[in-house]
């Protein structure tokens, strides 16, 4: 399809055009001159702005669709709805507004589209309030630094890559690693320690089977009541793909700058980076490296720059974002991969070798960095984990190289056996996210020494029976961890007690 100028075209649209420069002036009203593939290339509106909302007359009524691509004679407009209705020779209107969608506490456990429409099968949704798709990201000034820890309930993320509220932590990994596990467990995490953590889900092209066993899981969990769910499926039109990010994170902001705290996951962002492609080649823009266009890094640095721990002055809230990243044979050097990584403050990554071996999640200690640290962190967790990451890093090492041999001194030894148990107390099922008690005293008797007489095999059966044991006879002492403050010695003394008991029934 070639740009084609006003000469070119049939009389009809000619005259059409003509008709409209005469009686309404072409600034504010244009004239579809033809479209396919999602989008409408209009003559005219020479007044347009970017991402303004535009209105394209139908047989139907009128359809709706966004200015892309502002050019001398001519304006590439992205279809929102079905192209069957818009033919060439339809006038197009200015609205002067840009997009805006729904925003409020009656979006909570809802099924919506990037456009605010129910998915669900319920009533239509009525806000009091809308709120820009499109929105500049709050100023430094605006922001304070991370320092109220976000609980994601799973041991080794809390223990060795925190999240703090505000911060953008990225989720990489090969398909079917658990990405999207680790996301659904921190969502069910925010219900069960009630945290009151507003939960928002964006599926950017997913199959809508696996978003509905989602939403029956997140039922079952008691967490649909406090999450806004933005489904989009393979089938859409790029158009509602590209939006579904930034309508949700608008979504979002109504939380964050009404003092109140949300977590917002986007699963996943290579699709998203997939559809804005597809948008642009079909709008004529230049492919840059690997057919991207070359202002793809803006289009994830805009939005996930909106999350951020809002400063004292404007309330103090937060959104937090997990952006998730699909790699392709673990290669995190691929272009959007490394857009990603270098907009984030940190990232997850799973391994596809460790998720085959069991160890799940299957958290890469070594490339899985946060970059807020122990600053989000609360401080019974931090006492108890600060040189984990270490020992997990050396344990792997000392493995690989203990193959070799087979005489090994005492030190390497008891190393080796240190590493075993940690990754085995690290082990953690799904939809069964730990409190911060339960994941203090995990780690506490590992780390003590009070489980090295346990064999490696049984370390996950001992830890249950230490939990079910504290929580029997202690529950003062869940209490007082649950509070995050650092413990004092007499809470360490019961918690050594009791481990060295439960400890003694599975010697040998």
């Amino acid at each position: 399809m070639t740009n084609i100028s006003v000469k070119d075209l049939s009389d009809e649209l000619r005259r059409a055009i003509n008709k409209i420069e005469q009686t309404e002036g072409l600034e504010k009203v244009g004239i579809v001159i033809r479209v396919g593939d999602g989008v409408a290339w209009i003559h005219g509106l020479s007044k347009a702005g970017y991402s303004e909302m535009l209105e394209i007359e139908t047989d139907d009524g009128v359809s709706e669709a966004f200015a892309l691509n502002l050019m001398e004679d001519e304006i590439g407009a992205v279809l929102l709805d079905s192209e069957s209705k818009v033919r060439a020779g339809a006038k197009v209107r200015l609205t002067g507004k840009a997009l805006e969608v729904p925003v409020g506490e009656e979006l909570l456990g809802r099924v919506v589209d990037p456009l605010g429409r129910p998915l669900d099968g319920g009533p239509e949704i009525k806000t009091k309030q809308t709120g820009l798709v499109e929105k500049p990201a709050i100023g430094v000034m605006g922001r304070q630094s991370v320092n109220e820890p976000l609980m994601t309930g799973i041991l080794s993320i809390d223990a060795m890559v925190p999240i703090g509220r505000g911060q953008r932590e990225l989720i990489i990994g090969d398909r079917q690693t658990g990405k999207t596990a680790i996301a659904i467990d921190t969502m069910i995490n925010q219900a069960k320690q009630n945290t009151g953590v507003v939960n928002i889900y964006v599926a950017i092209g997913q199959k809508l089977s696996k978003v509905a066993s989602l939403i029956d899981r997140l039922k079952e969990e008691g967490v649909l009541k406090q999450t806004i769910i933005v489904a989009t499926s393979a089938s859409d039109p790029a158009s509602l793909l590209y939006l579904a990010p930034y309508a949700a994170t608008a979504m979002g902001e109504y939380f964050r700058d009404n003092k109140k705290h949300a977590l917002i996951i986007y699963d996943d962002l290579s699709k998203h980076a997939v559809a804005y492609r597809q948008m642009s080649l079909l709008l004529r823009r230049p492919p840059g490296r690997e057919a991207y266009p070359g202002d793809v890094f803006y289009l994830h640095s805009r939005l996930l720059e909106r999350s951020a721990k809002l400063s004292d002055d404007l309330g103090g809230g937060s959104l937090t974002a997990l952006p998730i990243i699909e790699t392709q044979a673990g290669d995190i050097s691929a272009y959007i991969p490394t857009n990603v990584i270098s907009i984030t403050d940190g990232q997850i990554f799973l391994e596809t070798d460790l998720f085959y071996q069991g160890l799940r999640p299957a958290i890469s200690v070594g490339l899985s960095v946060s970059r807020v640290g122990g600053s989000a962190q609360t401080k019974a967790i931090k006492s108890v984990s600060g040189d984990l990451r270490m020992k997990l890093a050396q344990f792997r090492e000392l493995a690989s190289f203990a193959q070799f041999g087979s005489d090994l001194d005492k030190d390497t030894k008891s190393q080796i056996e240190l590493g075993q148990r940690l990754t085995e107390i690290l082990k953690q099922a799904q939809f069964s996210p730990l409190s911060i008690w339960e994941q203090y005293v995990s780690i506490y008797a590992v780390t003590e020494g009070l489980f090295n007489e346990v064999p490696v095999a049984k370390i996950q059966e001992a830890r249950t029976a230490l939990l079910s044991y504290v929580k029997k006879k202690h529950k003062k002492l869940i209490d007082t961890l649950n509070t995050g403050t650092k413990p004092d010695d007499k809470v360490k003394e019961t918690i050594k007690e009791a481990a060295k008991e439960v400890a003694s029934e599975y010697k040998g």
